[in-house]
């Protein structure tokens, strides 16, 4: 028995090592044909996994892979909620909140309608669908974003409202699976209730632990953690989840809450020193990098040809809906009755074409596979499908539409 463990454990090693390397030579290729690392990952992935060489394997209901998958978007949505500056936001926050609440859901209902008649499904698993991939991806856009230098408040725009409306994702999505799966009530009250519920719940387990977080590391007396500021912040996005999750609210809106304190302790009058800051961005940026590697790869070799193919044109036909129908169609709902913003149509255009999909839902349709809910494949195959598209066609051209529209800085320069 205690053979076959540490082969188990010398197996699992094994897999992240290669995942590494190749991870290694996409990020150079990467930078050489200048593209987002996320699209090779994936496309390595499949080359690499059972589909493919079948050089990596790993399954998705393994606990090794749900660890990664979970762990990895903690880190990402704490990560994203430090990079959010309250600052830069104050004349934009109507539409973050609009893009992040009411933007998922018009998402949603537009995507769930078009899987509804396109996959002959149930309607509830086709809300369930929408609901995985309503979401946008942080760890996609902030990447892209420091190749691509656009105006600060379009580039602060998008990536908060990729990090927020990731929780509000991932608590649709758990809310209506929690139907499926008879944990709620089937009723438009009750799904509701629960969603407030999970909302409300992460926000005030986020805010707390990131408000001890945030003194432990800090200049004051409470700052007995300063000198080890990244693992005490590592810690902090992890319990966040956990003691949300153990009160029935959302890890992921919790873990997010906690890294908006943790980057802006001006926010509570907190000192905080250059030093800790520029250790907790290093560690950050390494482990966020680390676990986008692990996440798209073993993504990539989860795909299976054979189910692809039972529903590639539906896919792609769902895709191309939420690409140049759902997403121009929630910008303008969200965007057009902020007055106070003062958007371009160049600026509202761009935001048309910024709808990368990634880490989050591809975490949220693992999860679901690993459940062995009815229609999984489908969404599975939607999902990725989603993954693929958006990420090559967009993010890859995220610089020459950004260009054309006129929004490209000098690197150094901000503008509003």
């Amino acid at each position: 028995m205690e053979t076959d463990m540490i082969k188990t454990v010398q197996h699992e090693l094994l897999m992240i090592a290669l995942v590494f390397i190749f991870g290694l030579l996409a990020i150079k290729i990467a930078e050489r044909i200048r593209i987002p690392d996320v699209a090779l990952y994936i496309l390595i992935g499949i080359l690499v996994g059972p589909s493919g060489f079948n050089i990596i394997t790993q399954p998705i209901n393994s606990v090794a892979y749900q660890f990664i998958v979970i762990l990895g978007s903690i880190l990402i949505l704490f990560e994203g909620g430090r990079a959010i500056q309250t600052s830069v936001l104050k004349n934009v926050w109507i539409s973050i909140l609009l893009l992040a609440v009411l933007g998922v859901f018009v998402t949603a209902a537009a995507v769930a309608v078009s899987s509804y008649y396109l996959l002959g499904i149930p309607i509830l698993y086709a809300v369930l669908l929408a609901s995985v991939i309503s979401s946008t991806d942080p760890a996609t856009l902030i990447p892209v974003f420091k190749q691509v230098h656009v105006k600060e408040k379009v580039r602060q725009t998008v990536e908060s409202e990729s990090a927020f409306n990731d929780a509000t994702g991932s608590i649709l999505t758990f809310t209506v699976l929690g139907v499926i799966l008879g944990e709620t009530n089937l009723s438009v009250t009750a799904a509701a209730w629960s969603f407030v519920q999970e909302a409300i719940g992460g926000l005030l387990v986020g805010s707390l632990i990131g408000i001890i977080g945030l003194f432990l590391i800090s200049n004051y007396k409470m700052g007995v953690f300063r000198n080890y500021a990244p693992i005490a912040s590592f810690v902090v996005a992890i319990i966040s989840y956990l003691v949300a999750v153990q009160f029935h609210a959302s890890g992921f809106m919790a873990t997010f809450v906690a890294g908006i304190l943790s980057g802006n302790p001006q926010l509570l009058r907190t000192k905080i020193t250059n030093e800790t800051n520029t250790s907790i961005l290093e560690f950050s940026e390494t482990i966020t990098l680390m676990m986008r590697t692990l996440i798209f790869i073993f993504l990539g070799t989860q795909v299976n040809f054979s189910v692809l193919l039972n529903y590639w044109w539906q896919s792609i036909l769902i895709v191309l809906i939420f690409m140049f129908v759902a997403r121009p169609l929630t910008v303008l709902i969200c965007t057009l009755p902020d007055r106070k913003a003062k958007w371009s149509w160049r600026e509202i255009i761009f935001m048309f074409w910024v709808r990368e999909t990634g880490v989050i839902p591809a975490a949220l349709s693992g999860m679901i596979v690993a459940t062995g809910v009815k229609y999984a494949d489908a969404i599975a195959s939607v999902t990725f499908v989603a993954i693929l598209m958006t990420i090559v066609i967009q993010a890859s051209t995220t610089g020459f539409v950004a260009k054309k529209l006129g929004l490209v800085i000098e690197q150094g320069k901000s503008t509003n």
